[in-house]
């Protein structure tokens, strides 16, 4: 089994020596080369060979936005994983890099960088296993699969937990004595066998189309800008979206989806009416639902509930609420993503009768959410990411 080669590039040191020392820690990847600069990345990109690459933006030379207009222009290929500050210039930023053909982001950590990396080591490495475990795999390389990586994230956190209570030593000697009994185990009873997807009987037909829900993660940036710039662009309905992305930057990621799509994509507000042909993007650090009016009209609400599966905001609310108010006539969508939300709900909504489509494991960056679902029975179709636009389009037009 070979590693993911990551390089690393950021004008700042320390940073380069904390990113590698979480990525020599974790079994599966490997530092391919450091650089402090775009200019001096872009020169050894071909003796380095990554697989991905961690881009920071503000840096001198060539800066990370800088160093995409030449990946650009040159038809580079290789996943680029942007570091990028909270602040709102930076969230612009951002959102141009994705523009540019960045891959995804993560929110550089802040104050005390050496306390703060762990904070978001485990979503660092989720995203360079999901990019450039997928590029890797594109290029004949034999790499571990994505739930590998999940499943010692997982670990890691269990870890940190323990160890905050037994110490560091005793946690890494508990966790190692637990994962050999588990194995131990699953050797003397052997694996389960595998099913197919469960079966769910719709307590009635599908009606109408009178809203589309649409539930993504990682991986999700790019393909909602695959979607929607070929959306139909007469859509009657409304169609609201959670992406898992954090706040300060789903405003600035709404106005630059709506500059590629013939239909109005906002950033939703608590209390607004949800009208045909609007694209609304769930607020970072805000569940959306919908909930109807006394006098028939549907309305978004945004709360901050606790996090579900991890995540605010959480598909599962948004699609939870669909089934509620929309029943049967509905079209839930769920796209690329690690881990599991939104299945559940999507099974809810499959079973009031809502129309649901799930993008296809050829295509997903991580095949986690849709793939959960389609186990779950949730999904009644499955879609390559080049032909979802014109799928949602025609059941939305068949159905208005």
């Amino acid at each position: 089994m070979e590693d993911i080669a990551v390089a690393i590039c950021d004008d700042s040191a320390l940073m380069r020596n904390l990113i590698s020392r979480v990525i020599d820690e974790t079994e599966g990847l490997s530092v391919a080369g450091k650089a402090m600069n775009g200019q001096f990345l872009l020169e050894k990109l071909s003796l380095y060979k990554p697989d991905v690459i961690i881009l920071d933006i503000e840096m001198p030379v060539m800066t990370g936005v800088e160093f995409l207009r030449w990946r650009k222009q040159n038809k580079v290929d290789i996943p680029v994983i942007i570091l990028s500050s909270i602040a709102e210039k930076g969230a612009a930023v951002t959102i141009e890099c994705l523009e540019l053909g960045a891959a995804d982001f993560i929110t550089k950590p802040n104050g005390s960088i050496s306390a703060d990396i762990s904070s978001v080591s485990d979503r660092l490495i989720e995203l360079i296993a999901s990019y450039g475990g997928s590029y890797a795999r594109r290029h004949g390389k034999q790499v571990r699969s994505s739930d590998f990586f999940s499943n010692l994230g997982s670990d890691r956190l269990v870890e940190r937990k323990l160890a905050s209570k037994m110490g560091a030593d005793k946690a890494k000697e508990f966790l190692a004595s637990t994962q050999t009994k588990t194995a131990s185990l699953s050797t003397s009873f052997g694996a389960a066998e595998a099913k197919g997807p469960a079966v769910i009987e719709p307590l009635r037909k599908p009606g109408k189309i009178e809203v589309i829900a649409i539930g993504i993660s990682t991986g999700g940036p790019n393909a909602l800008r695959d979607v929607f710039k070929m959306i139909d662009p007469h859509l009657k309905q409304p169609v609201l979206v959670v992406q898992h992305m954090p706040a300060g930057f789903t405003k600035e990621f709404a106005n630059s989806l709506n500059k590629i799509c013939a239909l109005t994509v906002k950033e939703a507000e608590d209390g607004e009416e949800i009208l045909g042909g609007n694209i609304y993007i769930a607020p970072g650090n805000y569940h959306i639902y919908v909930e109807a009016t006394p006098l028939g009209k549907k309305m978004l609400r945004l709360s901050q509930e606790p996090q579900r599966n991890g995540h605010r905001p959480s598909a599962d609310v948004l699609f939870e609420s669909v089934a509620k108010v929309y029943q049967n006539r509905a079209l839930g969508v769920i796209m690329t993503g690690m881990g599991k939300d939104g299945a559940v709900e999507l099974a809810e909504m499959r079973k009031q009768g809502a129309w649901t489509l799930g993008q296809d494991e050829a295509t997903a960056i991580v095949y986690g959410m849709p793939k959960v679902a389609f186990e779950l029975g949730g999904v009644q179709k499955q879609v390559p990411l080049e032909k979802m636009a014109d799928e949602i389009s025609k059941l939305a037009r068949e159905n208005a």
